[in-house]
């Protein structure tokens, strides 16, 4: 079964993949706890944002995400498990995982097909191809209004982006925050971690690129 059809199909009003592989129990998800700053790969002036730290993942790949925010995981059926950063207020998210279909049109396309439940209140608001030279991906920006485990902030804002990684598989990150407070945030928080994703496996400079280990 594909990643992102495991997550919502049923009754539950899907939205979050933090729920990919649920069978009838609900998942475990670990405690989060406080992220501290790791060290740069290797020595550059180069440095995520201010206010961002990089975090070596427990799952193997490196991200920059927000200082001050916890980390939590959800067992996945395909891939590393799904990891959630979240902030201390609860009201902003960055999710990360692994995507089982051959490409990050094809999972777009199965996420918005009818046999995929999605949040309640969910609008679309734009998909876009951003195919260029080397690189492969797809962003779907959209509207919800509750997002499944998460508090009530009124209307969340989403951006999903999903793309193939210099290792070839193909990840997610997604960004969530109210939209009440402008949509910037989650387009600055989403761009962030992927200018210093790095995929497991991978022996990454400051800039993002990656080498075989």
């Amino acid at each position: 079964m594909s990643l992102v059809l495991a997550l919502v199909v049923g009754k539950d009003d899907g939205d979050d993949r933090s729920q990919k592989g649920r069978t009838s129990s609900a998942p475990v998800t670990r405690s989060p706890s406080p992220l501290s700053s790791s060290p740069t790969p290797s020595p550059s002036p180069s440095a995520p944002p201010a206010g961002y730290e990089l975090h070596d993942d427990g799952e193997g790949f490196r991200v920059a995400v927000p200082e001050g925010w916890t980390r939590a995981t959800v067992p996945s059926e395909y891939g590393m498990a799904v990891v959630n950063f979240r902030s201390p207020d609860k009201e902003r998210r960055l999710q990360v995982y692994e995507v089982s279909e051959a490409s990050p049109d094809a999972s777009f396309d199965l996420y918005l097909s009818d046999q995929t439940a999605k949040p309640r209140g969910f609008e679309k608001l734009a998909l876009t191809n951003l195919d260029e030279g080397d690189f492969t991906g797809s962003r779907l920006e959209y509207l919800a209004d509750t997002i499944r485990n998460e508090p009530e902030v009124g209307t969340w804002h989403v951006y999903d982006e999903r793309f193939v990684a210099t290792d070839g598989k193909i990840y997610a990150l997604a960004a969530y925050g109210p939209d009440a407070d402008g949509r910037e945030d989650e387009l600055e928080l989403l761009t962030t971690a992927l200018d210093w994703f790095c995929p497991p496996g991978m022996n990454c400079d400051p800039a993002g690129n990656a080498a075989l280990d």
